[in-house]
């Protein structure tokens, strides 16, 4: 199974992604990790090449069997499809999950006051997040609202959609 996780920075989505893939035993491949690792060995103009790498570690992982959670803004049409197909030339079933904060004070805050477990990763800032492109999803993702629960609220959440899903 591939969990494919959206949404823009500071609305919990790599907390309760890697949840996720501690409980199910699966593979972990956030895409913060695999740019700043690609900075840190020289590569500067990373663009697509840190989705195009953890689409690769996924394909692999996914053909031995195993469970992977991806975790990345995944913005666009484009990434979405990748992950997509990533999980149909593994013959593996997928789930993509949208993780949003409704609360715009809430949301900010958590950008304004957030710390990093990645060393030398820049942060964005508030002002970069509302600049951000992000597609809508076509067809529609599971769709968890962080504002105001906390992460076991929604975990929980996660949990019931995808026993519903099947």
């Amino acid at each position: 199974m591939l969990y494919i996780f959206a949404g823009l920075p500071g609305t919990g989505k790599s907390s309760l992604s890697s949840r996720l893939a501690g409980q199910r035993g699966a593979v972990y491949l956030r895409i913060d990790t695999i740019e700043q690792a690609m900075r840190r060995v020289g590569i500067d103009d990373i663009g697509p090449k840190g989705y195009g790498v953890a689409y690769g570690v996924a394909l692999d992982n996914l053909r031995l069997g195993a469970a992977v959670v991806a975790d990345s803004v995944n913005p666009l049409d484009i990434t979405r499809r990748a992950w997509r197909e990533t999980a149909d030339l593994s013959d593996s079933p997928f789930v993509e999950i949208e993780i949003f904060c409704s609360d715009a004070k809430e949301h900010q805050a958590r950008i304004e006051s957030r710390t990093t477990d990645i060393a030398g990763l820049k942060l964005p800032t508030w002002q970069d997040v509302l600049c951000r492109t992000y597609e809508p999803w076509q067809p529609a993702p599971i769709v968890i609202d962080t504002a105001g629960r906390s992460i076991e609220q929604s975990m929980a959440e996660i949990s019931k959609a995808l026993r519903l899903k099947g």
